[in-house]
């Protein structure tokens, strides 16, 4: 039995002016789980999870067609709250980006401007945010220190606690390793596994192994089309499509 939809896309186009960047793709994103989405550069992966919590409206001439759902919610529907959205759906990037401010104002920046003025409170939930990001006893004497003095592995850990701390439900990782060694890589996907007890987690890495490792469901993608989805370890052994197993086989990519 499959578990709970969080996320379901159908019939989803994305033009970038007139070119297409995202045809036709149907995809369901199960609650409390991880998603990777697996494919060489430029096949739409990182344009599909921008889709989710519209980010992709900043970018002039973009057009999306079809239907995205949150919780039965129509992402695209005029009266959706896109700032009450995007707190429900956090981001975290390929390369951590820190604010140049301390560590402890990294996290309650995201609370302050949502209207919370209580310090107790505030500091109540930067300190569980950094507990849950796996990060508070290495810097918990350091918190009024610059983030940017942490290491890149501390930086992107600072970066999801950021995006844990206005309490979201799903979280969508573009690439979170690609610019990490593999020690810092090893803690971002212990951490990863720990966070889809609460959460609803989508990543887009180009390490198959990566996918392998931390997914519960893979989805491969080419020049924008969803070739194959289904459970990773059935994806990974048994693919069912040929494009799929010449992908994961090194052949092209």
């Amino acid at each position: 039995m499959e578990p709970e939809v969080k996320i379901r896309a159908r019939d989803v186009n994305f033009y970038y002016g007139k070119k297409p960047a995202l045809k036709n793709i149907d995809l369901d994103i199960y609650s409390q789980h991880v998603t990777a989405l697996i494919g060489p550069s430029g096949c739409g992966k990182s344009t599909f999870i921008r889709l989710i919590n519209r980010m992709n409206d900043l970018i002039p001439g973009a057009r999306v067609e079809g239907k995205i759902t949150l919780d039965e919610m129509d992402i695209y529907d005029p009266e959706t709250d896109v700032v009450d959205l995007r707190r429900r759906v956090g981001m975290v990037f390929q390369k951590p980006n820190p604010f140049p401010k301390s560590i402890f104002e990294n996290l309650a920046y995201g609370l302050v401007i949502n209207g919370i003025r209580d310090k107790d409170f505030i500091e109540e939930r930067v300190i569980d945010s950094l507990k849950k990001a796996a990060l508070y006893e290495e810097i918990k004497d350091r918190l009024h220190d610059n983030a940017l003095m942490l290491s890149g592995g501390q930086q992107q850990r600072l970066c999801i606690a950021r995006c844990l701390v206005i309490e979201p439900e799903v979280i969508l990782f573009d690439e979170p390793c690609a610019s990490l060694d593999p020690i810092s890589t090893k803690k971002i996907e212990e951490l990863i596994l720990e966070l889809k007890q609460e959460y609803s987690i989508i990543i887009v890495t180009h390490n198959m192994q990566q996918a392998a490792r931390v997914s519960d469901y893979t989805a491969f993608m080419y020049i924008g089309e969803l070739i194959e989805f289904g459970r990773t370890q059935k994806l990974f052994t048994v693919p069912k499509e040929k494009m799929t197993e010449e992908y994961l086989s090194g052949k092209f990519g």
